[in-house]
């Protein structure tokens, strides 16, 4: 019953309007945003309104939290939903925003506390996502990796990623996925990957992915979904097949949607027209 009554909640607010003024803040800040068809557009509208209806949403820091920074923010991590059977990312309840980079106080053991690893020391980041709770994002970031998604870094699309990798219980680089195939093309294609840019790395030498991925599998998964979304024409060209199980697993082409918009296509636009 319970369950019911939320779905039912959920299909009411799918279909609630869109403020004009948001459609706004969309054309104006998500580039992704452009580049769906109408129908992506119309979910992904509907998906954004649950999302701000359902999370905890807190500014912090001194910052004002306006409908710009939480539709911005509510796009971009739906944008990852579109394709994905899921539910409104229900590991996460809180989406704290801070104006720019915050530096994480240094986690001080308690005295009854059972240390397992090294004590984290206090570092400055752009985001982060807990297991089990919020999702910490830098605005300024934010709003650079919408505008910009030809740079290949977006903060809201790598740290819900690690939300969705947390699903299942561990963040792992390996998310919910649907059968043991997928699950086994998975593992050959990603472990291949990681060890291709953990080798890379270790040389100094550059690589199409951040070196971040290096670090361990979670963070590879996160880098790897922000190239997938933002420069999968990158992708395809330097790990096809990296591409290709991101994409089973999202369920969506951007290659498909950054070739129609790209500069060589509008190029054709009026002489079509003509």
């Amino acid at each position: 019953m319970l369950h019911w009554l939320r779905d039912h909640h959920r299909e009411e607010v799918r279909m609630r309007a869109f403020p004009s003024n948001w459609e706004s803040i969309l054309r104006k800040n998500v580039v992704h945003y452009g580049m769906l068809d109408d129908a992506g557009r119309a979910e992904l509208r509907a998906l954004i309104l649950v999302l701000l209806e359902e999370k905890n949403w807190e500014g912090c820091g001194g910052l004002d939290l306006t409908d710009e920074i939480r539709i911005t923010i509510a796009a971009q991590a739906c944008l990852l939903l579109l394709g994905l059977p899921h539910d409104y990312y229900r590991n996460v309840e809180s989406i704290l925003v801070y104006p720019s980079t915050v530096v994480i106080p240094e986690h001080t053991p308690g005295v009854f506390e059972r240390v397992s690893a090294p004590v984290a020391t206090a570092v400055p980041i752009l985001g982060q996502a807990i297991a089990g709770g919020a999702v910490i994002l830098v605005w300024d970031a934010v709003k650079r990796g919408a505008r910009h998604p030809e740079q290949g870094h977006n903060v809201v699309y790598h740290e819900f990623a690690h939300k969705l990798d947390m699903l299942d219980g561990a963040a792992d680089g390996t998310p919910p996925l649907a059968d043991r195939k997928q699950l086994d093309e998975w593992v050959a294609v990603c472990s291949r990957e990681f060890q291709r840019l953990k080798i890379l790395t270790e040389k100094g030498q550059r690589s199409f992915l951040d070196a971040y991925g290096a670090s361990n599998e979670a963070e590879f998964f996160a880098v790897a979904t922000e190239e997938f979304f933002d420069r999968p024409l990158a992708l395809i060209e330097h790990a096809p097949d990296l591409y290709q199980v991101l994409g089973a697993y999202y369920r969506q082409d951007p290659a498909v949607r950054a070739r129609r918009f790209s500069p060589e296509a509008k190029a054709r636009r009026p002489e079509q027209g003509a």
